[in-house]
């Protein structure tokens, strides 16, 4: 049975609601995903405060075509869900994880990082990216570490000359 009118225009709206104020899209191509494991993904990413639609995707055509982002939408094949969140790499990041589990029913299809159109190779590598506590650790681990191997060698040469 076909769309009215007014219920396209309902769901337009509703996607730019969603839209609002997310500063990345995840595309995600799905297909045969069991309803369990649909839901579970939904529940991890509703934990990181990641939204997560199925959307039409003429509508979601339409409704990106007025965002005005750069580039061009890359191709959007099979049945297409939305990955959007606030955080920039939450959405991209916390989708890799059941892409990694689920590789046949769950695949990267592009998305809008930066405000620019990105392919699935680019979103790919962007979920690679680790949060920002992962990257603070890994800089005061930087800093810290030759303090620790100064320390290290001065316990060493004391121990010597005893």
């Amino acid at each position: 049975m076909a769309i009215t009118r007014e219920k396209k225009e309902e769901v337009v709206k509703h996607i730019d609601s969603m839209l609002e104020g997310a500063k990345t899209l995840v595309f995600a191509q799905f297909k045969k995903l069991p309803v369990n494991e649909q839901s579970a993904l939904r529940r991890a990413l509703r934990a990181q405060e990641v939204g997560y639609s199925v959307v039409k995707k003429t509508l979601l055509k339409r409704v990106l075509g007025g965002r005005g982002f750069e580039g061009q939408l890359p191709e959007l094949g099979g049945e297409i869900a939305l990955v959007y969140g606030h955080d920039e790499l939450a959405p991209a990041r916390e989708l890799a994880v059941f892409v990694k589990k689920f590789p046949e029913q769950l695949a990267f299809a592009g998305g809008v990082f930066g405000g620019a159109y990105q392919s699935a190779k680019e979103m790919t590598s962007i979920a690679a990216i680790p949060g920002m506590q992962t990257l603070r650790a890994q800089f005061v681990q930087l800093i810290n570490s030759p303090r620790q191997r100064f320390a290290v060698v001065l316990k060493a040469k004391t121990g010597k000359g005893e």
